[in-house]
């Protein structure tokens, strides 16, 4: 299988730790480092450290572009950023003793024909034995039902598509008649999709049963503390597994997507879908950067992981939408 990953809107993760943020107050920073980052080059890069193979497209400022070409070629990264002019936007993230304080930027504008251009590049390497991952916000310019277009264009080259976005790109994605393959909300982003709270993992079953009634092959929603959920026609489950080390948040989500594709590479059943997934995200919080510890670590992680059953889908009728 050839797998892919796309990010529109990539970023350079600046993280700077300080002991106790308090607004208003001048702070020493005790470290700081920037990271290639946004979502789908995270996704490539732990894909990468597990040892698959991977190509990434996406739009990529010239002015800035070393930091992401040093990581494509340390880790193998098949290098298919569309280089643009300007630079590539830089996030930062305020880490304390507490949690993470992340601030985006919107990236640099995007016009049409560079946004098309960059379409029909990933398009021309969609085929029946590929796995595309869009990942990620768009930048100013870009329509926001790029993805939903884009979704309807690789799976009609017969690609599987996984689509980790949110806000008006998602819902315009999930409207549409060619849905992705799958998709990997949070609870948040599932309830501004759905229009009404999703607070629970009850909430978050009779969602994602709408999702997969209406043709999605797999929903996972990942709901921070208690785990995350996984949908498919024949079940749902849960699978939690605490973290001892937490080094770093930043693209926790990012490595579990990357192990949803690398179990489903492998044609993987639902629980150990569930079970890789989850070791590549609580891996992650042991590293900066979006890196992955060795295999064996990985696999006794796995072993750690609980699955639970999550209830009966009442998906509803194949119609029905948000």
């Amino acid at each position: 299988m050839r797998i892919a990953t796309v990010t529109f809107n990539p970023a350079i993760d600046q993280t700077i730790t300080v002991d106790h943020l308090v607004p208003g107050e001048v702070h020493r920073a005790r470290a700081v480092r920037q990271n290639a980052g946004g979502k789908g080059v995270n996704v490539a890069s732990c894909l990468a450290d597990w040892g698959i193979d991977v190509t990434a497209f996406g739009l990529l400022g010239r002015e800035n572009a070393a930091l992401f070409e040093a990581l494509c070629a340390q880790k193998k990264i098949a290098d298919r950023f569309l280089r643009i002019p300007g630079a590539t936007r830089v996030n930062m993230k305020i880490v304390d003793d507490r949690n993470t304080t992340d601030i985006n930027m919107d990236g640099a504008p995007v016009d049409a024909a560079t946004a098309e251009r960059q379409v029909g590049i990933v398009e021309a390497f969609a085929g029946d034995d590929s796995l595309i991952v869009l990942s990620g916000s768009l930048p100013p310019g870009c329509p926001p039902d790029l993805y939903a277009g884009l979704v309807a264009r690789l799976r009609g080259k017969g690609a599987r598509v996984l689509l980790d976005t949110s806000g008006t790109p998602l819902t315009l994605a999930l409207q549409g008649d060619t849905l992705p393959n799958i998709i990997k909300p949070n609870l948040r982003e599932l309830a501004d999709w759905a229009g009404e709270p999703v607070e629970t993992t009850d909430d978050a079953l009779r969602i994602g049963a709408r999702l997969i009634a209406r043709g999605v092959e797999l929903v996972v929603v990942s709901m921070g503390a208690d785990g995350a959920l996984f949908l498919q026609d024949t079940g749902a489950i849960t699978a939690r597994l605490r973290a001892r080390t937490v080094t770093s948040t930043v693209g926790a989500g990012d490595a579990m997507v990357a192990g949803l594709v690398a179990a489903l590479s492998e044609e993987a059943a639902l629980e150990d879908i569930a079970c890789l997934s989850t070791a590549f995200a609580v891996g992650k919080l042991g590293l900066a950067g979006p890196n992955l510890p060795g295999r064996d670590a990985i696999l006794a992680l796995m072993k750690n992981v609980t699955i639970a059953p999550a209830g009966h889908i009442e998906a509803g009728s194949a119609g029905e939408t948000a």
